[in-house]
């Protein structure tokens, strides 16, 4: 399975350098890994988010497809669904097959026809569109739902003030960034769930494409 996930993990690099998708760019971590993938998200059109760079690394198992990639946010980011030490919590990084705690479907969970496309298309409408009523970092959560223009507002202002040059990332393809149109179309909000990965409750965000 090694192999065949190497070489599915090499198409898809490839197509993302032939056929960038706007609002993020991805490239290797490393040139001899093709497991380690280094992205970089911008900031969505008016949102707090707007104007920054968000790093962050992908991991692929061995048995990629069959199983997902977990995802870690290297730059500092306050968001009620990204937990404080970056891990990011979203349902079709989620194990696939039966929720043991019966919240999600397994059609809301990871399934082998995703990409690194359509992981990012839906990590940037989290981004864009975060929800407070199931958290993987609470404090941003009540900050957001109490209070989005204080506190909330702040803190991403602050963070965004240290972004404002495009951090450093390996071999990127910087071709990628182009004016950022919001993928929103076919994703949807369900009840809260809880994440076995990160041991809350937080969002579950289903593809209806």
């Amino acid at each position: 399975m090694t192999e065949q996930s190497a070489l599915l993990l090499r198409k898809q690099l490839a197509e993302l350098n032939k056929n960038p998708v706007e609002g993020f760019s991805a490239g290797l971590i490393d040139d001899d890994d093709i497991y380690k993938w280094e992205v970089v998200i911008i900031g969505p059109q008016d949102t707090l988010f707007e104007g920054g760079f968000f790093k962050a690394y992908l991991t692929f198992p061995y048995d990629y497809p069959l199983r997902p990639p977990k995802m870690k946010f290297i730059t500092e980011i306050w968001h009620p669904n990204v937990a404080k030490n970056g891990d990011v919590c979203i349902s079709i990084l989620h194990e696939p097959g039966e929720d043991k705690f019966g919240y999600e479907k397994p059609e809301e969970r990871w399934l082998p026809i995703h990409t690194v496309e359509t992981i990012m298309i839906s990590v940037i409408s989290m981004l864009a569109d975060p929800n407070s009523d199931s958290p993987a970092n609470v404090d941003a959560a009540k900050e957001w739902r109490e209070d989005p223009n204080g506190e909330f507002k702040k803190k991403g202002f602050v963070m965004n003030f240290r972004l404002k040059e495009m951090p450093s990332a390996g071999k990127l393809q910087q071709k990628a960034f182009a004016p950022f149109v919001l993928p929103v179309k076919g994703f949807g909000w369900p009840q809260p769930r809880f994440c076995e990965r990160c041991g809350a409750f937080e969002t579950s965000l289903s593809n209806t494409l």
